[in-house]
């Protein structure tokens, strides 16, 4: 009789135990399926981070009484001129780098600016907007025009960046750094997958060499 009873509580025991891992499988692969989908729903967010994104305009540059200024602008791809127009914000940063050059590498930092261009759009209402913000004053302004919206923003014209005369006689250049910065994904998605850039596209460009003299 203890031997049936021992049997039958080895019987009860072992089942728990099948039923508990059936139950184990079932919901990893659930986690699994859960998981993958998880995954294409990033990648196909993600899928802009694999072209080149965006172009850089110049940089050009010319010295007026003994003041550098630079002109530049970017040239953004289809899909994100696409996102604005179905009313995505983009935040389009802007760095202007003034390097001397050396012999031998690396050549030397002077100095730099950052501008950060913000452009919004309402395609319901037809309205844009975007602002500009060189690290002291913000300037924004409205547009009925989307194409309008885009030249402003996309462009910095003869921004002022130092005086020559602070500067060592010897030969420069302009390093310009575009990035935009990806839209948030979900809590969820950030935690999973923490390895994905935070950045859209980030493309650089240098100008030509120029020999700076001061002039009187």
């Amino acid at each position: 009789m203890l031997l049936t009873n021992s049997y039958n509580q080895y019987v009860i025991i072992k089942n728990k135990f099948f039923i508990g891992d059936i139950k184990l499988k079932l919901t990893t692969r659930k986690s699994n399926h859960v998981f993958v989908l998880l995954f294409l729903f990033a990648s196909i967010m993600l899928t802009p981070l694999f072209s080149e994104s965006a172009e850089i305009i110049g940089p050009e540059t010319t010295v007026i009484n003994n003041e550098i200024f630079v002109t530049t602008g970017v040239i953004l791809d289809e899909i994100h001129v696409e996102d604005l127009k179905n009313g995505i914000s983009k935040e389009i940063t802007f760095y202007i780098d003034l390097f001397r050059v050396w012999s031998i590498w690396p050549n030397e930092f002077i100095l730099g600016k950052v501008i950060v261009k913000t452009l919004k759009s309402d395609p319901i209402k037809k309205e844009y907007v975007a602002s500009s913000f060189d690290g002291m004053v913000i300037t924004e302004r409205r547009f009925n025009n989307f194409n309008s919206m885009l030249k402003w923003a996309l462009s910095v014209n003869k921004i002022k960046l130092t005086n020559i005369k602070e500067l060592d006689q010897d030969e420069y250049f302009i390093k310009i750094t575009v990035e935009s910065k990806l839209r948030r994904l979900p809590l969820v998605l950030s935690y999973l997958f923490f390895f994905v850039p935070e950045k859209e596209f980030k493309v650089t460009k240098d100008s030509q060499k120029i020999q700076l003299r001061i002039t009187k």
